[in-house]
């Protein structure tokens, strides 16, 4: 039961200063009690951690240079404070691979929890980041320009991000399993242990990318969007300019969520993949 309080303790105090600071909804800071509990007691402080190191990263990116992102990001159906369904959809597969760690120990369930990782943080660092780019994203389906803020808009910022989001998943799951040997020096090394530095550096890379660009592929080709009558704007949104939108696009049923969520997974596939072709 020690890993269950010590899992509670850590997520609940890191909850509760993002709901303090505004970083989660109470419905977020209560799901990402659950889910940090669930991945320390079921997995350990690697895994633990590298969520934590997920959700650190992008908090800062998100609240970096706000006042200049806030016009492409208007549009956008998710910004600010997390939400439960946020918090689910970036780290619900996560706990899914990191149950069947607890069942089955396996490196590769590590790899490709590293892939879904990665592939949320890249996407998050990818959105922040390249929304600052002084060059207008170009569609990654038809190559032609777009309004900062349209879904499936890439620039070169927003991709050279979404490699240095993935690697340093990698990087902080490293990090963190060599914490996690230095808590317990006497225990037995763990299935994770068998990826070194390199390969998670490599997995991270992978699938960072991997995700971060069928994010992109998803908002441009399915994800839903609505026309804003007022500014003219393909948005995520139902409201914009302080009117209803129109559905001009998509899938009703694929929102943000749901798009980050087959993301994730296509991030945890490939990282999957590699590592059964590594070991």
């Amino acid at each position: 039961m020690g890993d269950w309080w010590m899992g509670l303790l850590g997520s609940g105090v890191i909850a509760g200063a993002a709901y303090v600071k505004k970083s989660l909804s109470g419905s977020g800071a209560l799901s990402a009690v659950v889910l940090g509990t669930a991945l320390y007691a079921l997995g350990s402080a690697a895994w633990f951690g590298t969520l934590i190191a997920f959700f650190l990263s992008s908090t800062l990116l998100t609240k970096w240079k706000q006042t200049r992102k806030k016009a492409a990001e208007s549009g956008y159906e998710k910004t600010g404070r997390r939400d439960a369904a946020q918090v689910w959809a970036n780290g619900g597969l996560g706990l899914l691979l990191c149950a069947a760690y607890a069942v089955s120990p396996s490196p590769l369930w590590y790899a490709a929890y590293i892939g879904v990782m990665a592939a949320v943080n890249a996407d998050t660092w990818a959105t922040e980041l390249g929304g600052l780019s002084r060059t207008a994203p170009r569609s990654i389906l038809t190559g032609r320009r777009v309004m900062p803020g349209t879904s499936g808009g890439v620039t070169a910022l927003g991709l050279a991000a979404t490699v240095a989001g993935g690697v340093f998943i990698g990087a902080a799951a490293w990090l963190l399993q060599r914490l996690d040997s230095a808590l317990a020096p006497a225990a037995e090394p763990t299935a994770a242990a068998a990826l070194g530095l390199a390969p998670l550096l490599a997995l991270g890379a992978l699938g960072g990318a991997a995700g971060s660009l069928a994010d992109s592929a998803l908002g441009a080709a399915w994800q839903r969007m609505y026309r804003c009558p007022v500014c003219g704007r393909e948005v995520e949104t139902r409201r914009h300019c302080g009117e209803a939108t129109v559905h001009v696009r998509g899938w009703a049923a694929l929102g943000n969520d749901a798009v980050n969520v087959l993301s994730s997974a296509v991030g945890g596939a490939v990282a999957l993949g590699a590592a059964a072709w590594w070991l």
